[in-house]
């Protein structure tokens, strides 16, 4: 049987092997893509804060990947009933990932993007 909740410990548990524990930084809220001095069409780093501890974070980058996900909260779920409390909606998935790319100079494309969560019998989850 599937799991989707078991997917991000053994995903965190093979980066921390693989790039070093000292070089991951959990519940951080990035809020901010920076531009890159040199060339002001690149991103070159982001700005966030702890979401536990009073920290603020300046990152530099070569590369920048914003994986944010899609934007799952602007609809509702069509399940009803008892299947409303086990859709895989995810709760984080604001569009905010949209919101900084577009402040930073991206091309927004194809937001026809949405979470359609497969269904099985007797159980609600991604699969496939």
């Amino acid at each position: 049987m599937i799991h989707g909740e078991s997917y991000k410990p053994i995903i965190a548990e093979a980066a921390k092997m693989a790039i070093g524990e000292e070089n991951i930084y959990e519940r951080v809220f990035i809020f901010e893509l920076l531009k890159g001095k040199n060339d002001p069409n690149a991103v070159a780093g982001a700005v966030g804060f702890s979401v536990r501890q009073p920290k603020f974070y300046v990152f530099k980058a070569k590369a920048v990947l914003l994986a944010t996900g899609d934007a799952t909260l602007l609809f509702r779920p069509r399940s009803t009933g008892e299947a409303a409390g086990r859709t895989w909606y995810a709760i984080f998935d604001t569009g905010s990932g949209y919101h900084m790319g577009l402040k930073a100079g991206a091309m927004l494309t194809q937001f026809e993007h949405r979470f359609i969560p497969f269904r099985f019998k007797d159980g609600y989850g991604p699969v496939g």
